[in-house]
């Protein structure tokens, strides 16, 4: 069993972008523009773009950009196991950037003992 209706979850961020987008038409426009930007290069293809995406979903956490990109990855022809694929480099990404910002954690305590 889906931990929640992710369609209709999807239905219901759809709607709240609307709304947002009567509020503020610029900022809605702006994204729209800003995630259209790369996709004419013709350079990935949709289904590789859209794991991307989910790898970054899963980075930052958002369940919003979960619901449609996995919609449209499954469109794209994803399966299950290339989502594995992109789940885990993002995951490993996530656990060597928290090594990184521990090692700057570090090195922001030794320099707190400077005058």
């Amino acid at each position: 069993m889906p931990m929640l209706s992710w369609s209709t979850y999807r239905s219901q961020i759809a709607k709240g972008v609307g709304q947002l987008g009567k509020l503020s038409p610029d900022t809605l426009r702006g994204y729209v523009t800003l995630s259209g930007a790369n996709q004419q290069t013709g350079e990935l293809d949709d289904k590789t773009r859209e794991l991307i995406a989910l790898a970054v979903a899963i980075s930052l956490r958002c369940d919003g950009c979960i619901a449609v990109h996995t919609e449209a990855a499954r469109r794209f022809g994803a399966t299950k196991e290339q989502l594995a694929e992109a789940f885990g480099v993002a995951i490993s990404v996530n656990a060597g950037a928290a090594l990184v910002y521990a090692t700057r954690a570090l090195d922001a305590f030794d320099g707190s003992e400077e005058p």
